[in-house]
């Protein structure tokens, strides 16, 4: 019995020691996986390497933004990233060391890929960063993952070390039973083997799970980002559909609620990923393409592309690496003026020669980071209709005289303003294209005095909530198009949209001429001033029609000389004959030689005796300014007539006047010099030079639109730095092709809602040239800095005018779809501000109008900062080597508190 005990005894103890050594072993094989990259379960590895790179690269400067809604939605991934790797890391070790399950390691995996799946479904809240299922991304994000790493990996050290005292301690007692001992051992050597196998396997599928994940979130395949040097192309970018007023992007794409921008990985890098983790697991880590332009948007790349021999690998610079801006334009920052003049040299030359001194103010170069605004709405008389320059009632009051309609002239005001125009109570989407020339809401124009004034004449006429434009006018009440083929039918030669490409309508009313001689395909600048006849021009811009608010007043209009084909009036009310004929000699200016006048007025048809003193005034002025009346008729429809003047082709003429009046101006006068120039009563000669710009009509339409101007030789250099021609047809492709490949298909933008475009610096056209095919119109703009470029603009058969970005623009608030600047703030702050011109840009863009941006970074961060303050929605933004483009919707929002005057 002693002996049985005895035998029970030993035979307890072996049992116990067997059971602490399968239990030691099993404890050093979960350390073993826990600490060798062989076997750590991969999603653990590949999330937590990935969270730690991201943090890294989220340090660099932001280059893509989605949507206004989506700041930080790359660093609420990168949170929730690094959120599921400590997460799945702390249940995969616990599942190791206590439980002593090996496989359960494919449940932290699942977890891992479950996580990396849903996280394209989080939605992002605009204000804090906060996501629906995430954490709230703070500053310090990328330390503090460092700091839990360090943690964790101390953590692990002290516990091996407790382990190996165990281990130790666990050899002595195996001594008892060798053959036993050695049976666990070769067992213990078999599970090691069998967890070798399982680990390796979940290693490979959790690889697939975050490629399968990655391909996904890029739409499904892999593909280069680029961002085309030559065509502005942004392949791997998914299009963004603009549906009403949200954006919304396909369910392939990454799917961030609100998302206007889809970056996907690089097809090199997610090939190196799969390269490494197929031959060398031991290396394998998952890295983003960590770029210095790029940050909110990520790529997979391996750890070996990144570095060779301990050095740090720059990524190429090559186009098809990485977002990109256009080379040329890059190359444009660089260049000069070439040989062309600017408008602001040729005012000030003429007003040196006319002895017009005049101080200019010194203007504070603009601050950089934007802080908090409290934006106020404007308090001005003019209300929902304000226009700085001619709404400014304290310079008007201070006027001498307003005979010649002064008061109607620009007057801005010495800072421009800060404040926000309110829009109608109950503002709504304008009604598009070509509808919005029959009917707009009147709720956007809630004016009906011009109504109740014109009505009869079929101008505008109230219905409901609509207002309505029969087509008619003071001249042809029966209908534009009728007017029209009148017109073309008295003077064959006319030939509307052939020969007469260019229209300057004097006087236009509500533009219904000029909104039919689309039908003609010809482009018309419709003008009239903001006077008694009430909104107007806001009625044509808002049917989409071009317009500006201007006057016949006393300095020249802001247009270049000899670029009209076609002047008109319609009973415009301009005294033509009066002061020598100044306002007509204006016209002779702007007027190709060779181009048409055409006029339709009282005195044309009627025999009252102020009709008839002021056509025999008129016959006699033109016949002085050698001018020829080349038709006259009645129309039997309308009961009105007109008459069409003919301006010479050369100099012959005025050489034979037996009179000098009007007198030839001085060879000295620049007939260019357009801003802020006071009338002369003269003429300029006609350039006979057939190399000289207005010695030859131009090729007909629509051949001219894309032919280099005969007067440009290559002999002259262009503002890229080309010669002339060259210049002129490098800058034609390459914006063909940026709005071809970017503009119109990796935007979001919805092009059926936008009809009024403007160019904000304009050089030769090639923007508004590429929208050719496209059922808009743009207003290109010429600054007074820039090369005096707006000839050759008007010489292709498009239209522009100069004008000063310190200043406000003259037209109406809420009157264009979408406004392009490239390079324009930037070039804008050695002048003036950049705040006040994003107020203005504010101003004249309708909601949910879209404002495209190309400079420096630096400017485009400033815009960034004030139309996020205005509570935009930043579409996308994009950065490199120090240049960026960003485009933002405008919004509804308007600020309650009005300002104190």
């Amino acid at each position: 019995m002693a002996l049985f005990n005895r035998n029970q005894r030993q035979r307890s103890s072996f049992y116990s020691t067997a059971t602490f050594v399968v239990f030691v072993a099993l404890c050093l094989l979960g350390l073993w996986m826990m600490s060798s990259p062989e076997t750590v379960p991969a999603a653990i590895s590949l999330s937590s390497e990935k969270a730690a790179v991201k943090a890294d690269v989220k340090e660099e400067d932001s280059s893509i933004d989605a949507t206004n809604t989506v700041k930080q939605d790359s660093a609420n991934v990168v949170a929730e990233a690094a959120t599921a790797g400590a997460a799945a890391a702390a249940e995969g070790a616990e599942d190791v060391n206590v439980l002593g399950k090996p496989g359960d390691s494919g449940a932290a995996e699942g977890d891992g890929g479950k996580e990396s799946s849903s996280s394209k479904d989080q939605s992002f809240d605009d204000e804090n960063g906060r996501t629906e299922g995430g954490e709230l991304v703070k500053p310090g994000g990328g330390e503090t993952d460092a700091a839990a790493g360090q943690d964790k990996g101390a953590s692990e050290e002290a516990a091996l070390d407790n382990d190996a005292k165990v281990d130790t301690a666990g050899k002595e007692q195996t001594a008892i039973d060798t053959k036993d001992s050695g049976g666990l051992d070769q067992s213990a050597a078999e599970q090691t083997a069998t967890d070798a196998k399982a680990s390796a396997a979940e290693q490979a599928a959790a690889t697939g799970v975050v490629k399968e994940s990655t391909a996904e979130a890029g739409g499904g395949s892999a593909k280069k980002l680029t961002f085309d040097d030559e065509n502005g192309k942004m392949d791997g970018v998914d299009l963004v559909k603009d549906d009403g007023n949200k954006t919304r992007i396909s369910e392939e794409s990454a799917k961030v609620e609100g998302a206007a921008l889809t970056v996907k990985p690089s097809a090199k890098a997610a090939t190196a990923t799969e390269t490494a983790t197929d031959t060398d697991k031991q290396d394998e880590a998952s890295a983003v393409a960590a770029t210095d332009d790029t940050t909110t948007a990520s790529t997979t790349t391996s750890e070996d592309e990144k570095k060779q021999d301990g050095v740090e690998q720059q990524l190429p610079a090559a186009a098809e690496a990485q977002p990109n801006v256009q080379a040329e334009l890059l190359t444009e920052r660089a260049a000069q003026n070439g040989s062309f003049t600017t408008q602001a040299a040729e005012s000030t030359e003429e007003k040196k020669k006319r002895a017009e001194k005049k101080g200019k103010k010194e203007k504070k170069k603009a601050s950089g980071a934007v802080g908090t605004v409290a934006w106020k709405l404007c308090n001005s008389s003019a209300g929902a209709d304000y226009i700085p320059c001619l709404d400014n009632l304290a310079a008007i009051k201070k006027l001498k005289t307003d005979k010649h309609y002064e008061h109607r002239e620009r007057h801005c005001p010495e800072e421009p303003p800060t404040c926000l125009v309110p829009a109608p109570p109950e503002y709504r989407e304008p009604i598009r294209w070509p509808h919005s020339r029959d009917k707009i809401w009147y709720y956007n124009v809630p004016h009906t005095k011009l109504a109740e004034y014109k009505g009869h004449q079929n101008w505008v006429k109230v219905s409901g909530e609509y207002l309505t434009f029969p087509g008619g006018g003071t001249q042809f009440k029966h209908g534009a198009l009728h007017y029209i083929e009148l017109i073309q039918n008295s003077f064959p030669d006319v030939a509307w949209g052939r020969r007469s490409r260019v229209v300057l309508d004097v006087g236009c009313g509500v533009a219904s001429f000029g909104g039919y001689l689309f039908d003609r395909d010809t482009l018309t600048m419709s003008l009239a001033p903001k006077d008694e006849h009430e909104a107007q021009v806001q009625f044509a811009l808002e049917r989409g029609i071009p317009a500006i608010s201007a006057v016949m007043g006393t300095q020249r209009l802001p247009f270049p000389a000899n670029v009209f084909d076609v002047v008109h009036c319609a009973r415009c009310r301009v005294p033509w004959h009066i002061d020598g004929g100044m306002l007509l000699l204006e016209l002779n200016r702007l007027l190709r030689p060779g181009g048409f006048f055409v006029w339709s007025a009282t005195p044309v048809y009627q025999k009252l005796p102020e009709d008839v003193e002021i056509w025999d005034e008129m016959v006699k002025l033109t016949k002085a300014m050698c001018w020829d009346m080349v038709a006259k008729t009645r129309d039997t429809v309308d009961l009105v007539g007109l008459v069409i003047f003919q301006k010479p082709v050369n100099n012959v003429c005025y050489d034979k006047r037996p009179e000098k009046e009007p007198a030839l101006c001085e060879p000295s006068d620049d007939p260019n010099a357009a801003w802020n120039i006071k009338f002369r009563a003269c003429m300029h000669r006609v350039p006979e030079d057939q190399s000289v710009r207005g010695a030859r009509w131009p090729a007909l339409w629509p051949e001219r639109l894309r032919k280099a101007p005969y007067w440009l030789d290559r002999s002259q250099v262009g503002v890229y730095g080309k010669p002339a021609p060259d210049d002129f047809a490098a800058d034609l492709q390459h914006w063909r092709k940026v709005v071809r490949s970017s503009y119109l298909a990796g935007m979001g933008i919805d092009w059926k809602t936008i009809r009024n475009v403007m160019d904000m610096r304009a050089v030769y056209g090639g923007f508004a040239a590429a929208l050719r095919e496209m059922k808009v119109w743009v207003m290109n703009v010429v600054t007074i800095d820039s090369p005096d470029t707006l000839p050759v603009i008007y010489e292709r058969g498009l239209f522009g005018i100069y004008h000063d970005w310190c200043e406000s623009f003259s037209t109406y608030p809420r009157s264009y779809d979408l406004l392009h600047a490239d390079h324009l703030f930037s070039k804008l702050k050695p002048r003036c501000k950049v705040f006040p011109v994003i107020v203005e840009v504010d101003r004249i863009l309708r909601p949910n109008g879209k404002l495209i941006v190309r400079d420096d970074k630096e400017t485009v961060d400033e815009i960034q900062g004030v139309v996020r303050s205005l509570q935009w929605e930043v579409r996308m933004t994009v950065s490199k080597n120090k240049e960026a483009m960003l485009c933002a919707r405008k919004t509804t929002w308007r600020p309650t508190e009005i300002e104190t005057r």
